[in-house]
């Protein structure tokens, strides 16, 4: 029979991992759409345009803004689930 104090350090670990491989992934599409769309990919998305602006720019310039403050509402939903699976919320 396992002891309540043996469950939750495991318990603790498990939800930090969770936590941890939530930013790791967005951190890696905030990435990718700040630097490898905003600056390598460019050219090629020059050739599309958001009103006179090419669709690269659009990115480079505001783009990653709208993507960044998405993916803090999704770091916030994401997050509240997690604490809720492992009986953290407030």
């Amino acid at each position: 029979m396992k002891n309540s104090k043996d469950e939750k350090p495991k318990d603790m670990q498990q939800y930090w991992r969770s936590n941890l491989r939530i930013v790791a992934v967005l951190l890696c599409v905030w990435f990718v759409v700040a630097f490898c769309i905003s600056i390598f990919f460019i050219e090629p998305l020059n050739n599309f345009s958001v009103g006179e602006l090419g669709l690269g720019f659009w990115f480079a310039q505001q783009g990653s803004i709208f993507i960044f403050v998405l993916l803090v509402f999704a770091y916030a939903i994401l997050m509240d689930r997690l604490d809720r699976k492992f009986d953290v919320d407030e």
